[in-house]
């Protein structure tokens, strides 16, 4: 009978197989962007679309003048709002007309700048406006600036 033994052929034989595939195989030497891309075009459309949500303010009507553009100040402006119903903002967030004084007061004292914005919407009357801005005055804001939209009529009588 014939009964014989095989030796060494199971690991030599997948050490040869092992080569064989080695030499088949190449190093990819080249950089796959696209998943970089992909991201990339992902994090574009997020900005695109929350930049404009960025603005912080109420939406009012401004009025339109010829008026240019300030500077950029150094700090956050601070701005004041008065809607077409009366109310007044700072930045963000209701205050009464009583509580307008003491509120300012407490914020210039924290403030380097005292210049201060004031954007009031296009039918509210001019003494609610003269109200406000002896409001700022008294706690201590010397330097108004009003907010508009450009492209109104100047002085000269043509539009912008």
């Amino acid at each position: 009978m014939g009964a014989g033994v095989q030796q060494g052929g199971g690991a030599d034989r997948r050490a040869r197989r092992g080569r064989r595939r080695g030499k088949h195989r190449r190093v990819m030497a080249e950089i796959n962007i696209t998943p970089f891309v992909d991201v990339m075009l992902v994090l574009l459309i997020i900005f695109m679309v929350a930049a404009p949500l960025m603005v912080v303010g109420v939406p009012v009507e401004l009025s339109k003048t010829a008026a240019k553009s300030l500077d950029a100040p150094e700090e956050e402006p601070l701005a004041i709002t008065i809607t077409e119903d009366g109310q007044i903002f700072l930045q963000t967030t209701e205050i009464a007309q009583g509580e307008l004084i003491t509120k300012l007061r407490a914020v210039a004292a924290e403030r380097t700048d005292n210049k201060v914005f004031l954007r009031a919407d296009g039918q509210v009357e001019w003494d609610a406006i003269a109200k406000v801005m002896g409001a700022l005055n008294a706690a201590g804001f010397t330097s108004i600036g009003f907010v508009t939209e450009g492209g109104g009529p100047s002085l000269t009588g043509t539009d912008n």
